[in-house]
């Protein structure tokens, strides 16, 4: 069964992050430039949110009148956080956003940030090995049946 560590050798560990006082204008730029849905909020070095594109969309709806990019992303941010760590497996990250109903996941290693994964990056993972499986399955059957 594949790890987190797995899956972030395979796509990497960048990840951006920013500050609660950062502002919507400035996170949502950010966001744009990296072609990323979401940014873990970091204070003191410690993830105490995230900011994520559906976060933004929630506060435009709510707020639709008197949108301000000026507020601090503290204000919009998801928290608390749920995150794993490299030794957890793929499938339990995949049982945390379901039943959380998250997109993203930082991972976290000795109270340190190393990396984000999202739900599309899990995704991903689980379809490639289902599709090694049928691979490895096809090549049994035709193996064994000549």
């Amino acid at each position: 069964m594949a790890t987190v560590k797995e899956l972030l050798e395979e796509k990497g560990y960048d990840v951006w992050t920013v500050s609660p006082e950062m502002t919507l204008r400035e996170a949502l730029k950010l966001m744009a430039e990296k072609h990323i849905g979401a940014v873990p909020v970091l204070e003191n070095g410690q993830v105490v949110g995230i900011f994520s594109e559906r976060d933004f969309a929630r506060h435009a709806v709510e707020f639709s009148e008197c949108l301000d990019l000026e507020v601090p992303v503290r204000q919009l941010m998801t928290h608390p956080v749920y995150y794993v760590n490299l030794e957890q497996t793929v499938d339990e990250c995949m049982a945390v956003m379901t039943a959380k109903k998250l997109r993203h996941l930082p991972v976290i290693q000795e109270g340190k940030l190393i990396g984000l994964i999202s739900i599309g990056d899990v995704v991903k993972h689980i379809l490639a090995d289902k599709q090694n499986t049928i691979e490895l399955l096809e090549h049994f059957l035709w193996v064994n049946l000549i």
